[in-house]
This record gives structure tokens, sequence and C-alpha cells, in this order.
């Protein structure tokens, strides 16, 4: 009989090497937060949702707290790799692509996420260990592909740093926005009137 502790039978991580076996655990919590949301989350509901024992997930993570951080980094990344995906559409202006990574990170689906998010930086700046990591790259790991796309767009690189910050500050303050007044209609004409600065040689 297996052991309570170890993947169920069937589970894609059973007889992954460590690392890997924790990064697809982070995938598979991480796609359950999307689907499902963190209402009333805990670590033995989780577990038996993606099949594995709650035990496995503290060994592995260490604390819900800490898992919370790796979902929301993985979340984040993914993000990075979907404004990747649309930079890659032909023709497409970096003003469509900044709307459609918009609408993406607003669908009512997320909203769960995006409050994860920022409680997740509130408990980091006000120094809580679990969630102090969560600040590595909170800025710097987005500038990348977004200076990439002012770049591409014509900007030099001094100018396109300095745009893609006021960029990524901006939609994160929209975003901290629509959660605090639910004003859909206000957020999105407010980044509706800031692509027209932004981009307005285009």
């Amino acid at each position: 009989m297996a052991h309570r502790d170890e993947p169920r039978a069937g589970d894609a991580a059973a007889h992954a090497p460590d690392g890997d076996r924790r990064a697809r655990l982070v995938d598979a919590a991480t796609d359950h937060v999307v689907a499902h949301g963190i209402a009333d989350l805990s670590l033995r509901r989780l577990g038996a949702a993606i099949g594995v024992s709650h035990r496995m997930l503290i060994h592995y993570f260490g604390s819900k707290e800490q898992l919370l951080v790796e979902i929301v980094r993985t979340s984040e990344r993914r993000r990075r790799a979907q404004l990747s995906l649309l930079r890659l559409e032909p023709g497409l202006p970096p003003a469509e692509v900044a709307r459609r990574l918009w609408q993406r990170l607003t669908d009512p689906g997320a909203a769960g996420q995006e409050r994860l998010f920022f409680e997740l930086c509130g408990q980091a700046l006000r120094g809580r260990p679990e969630a102090v990591p969560f600040l590595e790259g909170l800025v710097t790991d987005w500038l990348e592909p977004l200076v990439a796309a002012e770049t591409a767009a014509g900007a030099d690189p001094a100018t396109a740093r300095d745009r893609a910050r006021l960029g990524l500050a901006t939609v994160r303050g929209l975003l901290l926005d629509l959660l605090a007044t639910g004003d859909r209609a206000g957020v999105d004409a407010a980044m509706e009137a800031f692509l027209r600065l932004f981009h307005a040689p285009e």
C-alpha cells in the first residue's frame, strides 16, 4: 500500500527529479487557483484537488504562505509569457498589445489572484519572512519584456526603460483601483486615456 505522504498513483510529479517535482506541483497548484480561486484554500483541500497529500506540499513549500508566494510568481511568469506571445503577433501595434494584456489582467476570474498579489506585496513590505522573497524580481522581471517592446517600437534604451517602468506602475495602480472600487468602466477609460498619451506617436 502506498504511503499516505506519497503522491497518488498517476500523479505527473511522482517519478520526477526533486526540482522538477516541485515545479510541477507549483504548476498544478497555480492551475487550480486560476480555475477555482483562493477562497477557503487550505493545503489539505489543495492537495486533494491536485492529487498529493497536504504533507507533501508542506515538505516542498514549508507552509501555505510560501506556496502562495510561488503560485503568484508562477502566475506573473505566465503573464509575462503572454505578453511575449502577443508581441510576436504580426502587425499588432504596442498599444493593442497593452490593451489585450490589460483585458486578460482584468478578467473577473483573475480577481482573486490580483487580491493575493497585493496582499503578498503588503506582507513582504512589512518584512514577513515567507513573503519577502516575493519582492525579488517584482519590478525587474517585468522590465525586460516591456523594455524590449518599447525598443522594438523605436524608443532608445534609456527612454524605453523609463516608459516600461511607468507603464508597469500605471497598470498595477489601475488594478488596485479596480479591486478597491469595482469601477471597471472607470479604470478601462483611464487605461485608454493612458494608452493614447503613452503611444501618441502611433
